[in-house]
């Protein structure tokens, strides 16, 4: 079974076949640093029409490269929500064209819940239930995936995102769009990131609270207290690092203890592991936190390759085939969302 995904939920356009035997036939990416790297954050009116420009050339692309026309195709997956509306219809749009011009089925796929599932196209052996952390620009979230379509929220942001207090630190620092790469880059002069956020007076967000939310708006303030209490217009070298290592620790020490945390939830005792997905999921500090974490509790942590934790083509695809295989498809006239919480997501019969 064959599954052709459509990403266009921000600003990554990400076109991919997968087959239901875990292969990725072919994949296409492009990313709209270029369009948006002025404005140091995503617009929603460009990024439509980016993606409106490039995906018909990238859906050659990858019909070309694994020798495949669209009649070979057994279903159409694009996201369908959440994300910026524009962006999400140009996607769920084409692909809706796709399966009415071949006959075969559509599925529309929740952004959210294909990150979810993406570790189980690399781990086969993954199964439910396991603890997921969500972690993006846009989301920071720690679910418990009981099994498919059955999603429990268990912590969310009361704030920013783990991935908006990157980009934005970044944004002040001058180091561009998007920030957490730059800044992971950055980070890595100043390798003792402890050491880091202690000399500069760097709060752990939420560290030891009982509860599984998150909050990086304090931090993001800190950093740029500390920009300003040093009052230089261009930051010397040394000190850019110090905040960036110091700035990643924080983060990452946080994430890590929200989970432990959630570990201690009564549904959360029996696991198959622990998925860390998202954007965020490819900064190495991070993993790094989270296997300690999964160490000292006995279970294994599971992240997908760096090029799967951003939006992609693959992981809309594969939770194509997740759907198919339970028999879920939809109608030509499902709607656009730009919120879709995965705790709304109909559960497989």
């Amino acid at each position: 079974m064959k599954v052709f995904g459509i990403e266009t939920s921000c600003d990554d356009t990400g076109v991919a076949i997968v087959n239901d035997q875990h292969t990725i036939l072919s994949q296409a990416l492009y990313t709209q640093r270029e369009e948006h790297a002025q404005f140091q954050g995503v617009v929603p009116e460009i990024a439509a029409r980016a993606h409106l420009n490039r995906l018909p050339d990238l859906c050659d692309k990858v019909l070309a490269d694994a020798g495949l026309t669209l009649n070979d195709i057994d279903a159409f997956a694009a996201t369908a929500g959440p994300g910026l509306i524009g962006g999400v219809m140009v996607g769920l749009v084409t692909g809706k064209t796709f399966a009415a011009m071949t006959g075969k089925p559509f599925i529309g796929i929740n952004h959210l819940e294909a990150h979810i599932l993406t570790p189980r196209l690399t781990f086969p052996e993954l199964t439910f239930p396991f603890l997921v952390l969500l972690v993006s620009g846009g989301h920071t979230q720690i679910i418990l995936a009981k099994a498919y379509r059955d999603y429990t929220l268990l912590g969310a942001t009361r704030d920013d995102a783990a991935g908006e207090a990157f980009d934005k630190t970044a944004k002040l620092m001058g180091l561009g769009y998007p920030g957490g790469p730059a800044l992971e880059v950055l980070a890595r002069d100043v390798p003792d990131g402890a050491k880091a956020a202690a000399d500069l007076g760097l709060p752990i967000p939420m560290l030891n609270a009982p509860h599984c939310d998150f909050s990086f708006s304090g931090l993001k303030t800190a950093m740029r207290n500390r920009m300003v209490k040093h009052g230089a217009a261009t930051l010397p070298p040394a000190f850019a690092a110090q905040l960036a290592s110091g700035l990643q620790y924080c983060i990452a020490q946080s994430l890590a203890d929200r989970v432990r945390v959630a570990l201690q939830h009564p549904e959360c005792r029996k696991l198959n592991g622990i998925v860390v997905v998202g954007g965020v999921a490819a900064n190495q500090t991070i993993r790094s936190a989270l296997e300690d974490v999964a160490t000292a509790h006995g279970t294994q942590l599971y992240a997908p390759p760096m090029s799967l934790c951003t939006d992609n083509g693959v992981m809309i695809a594969w939770a194509g085939v997740e759907a198919m295989r339970h028999g879920l498809i939809d109608t030509l006239d499902l709607a656009a969302r730009p919120r879709w919480p995965v705790s709304e997501l109909r559960r497989a019969v």
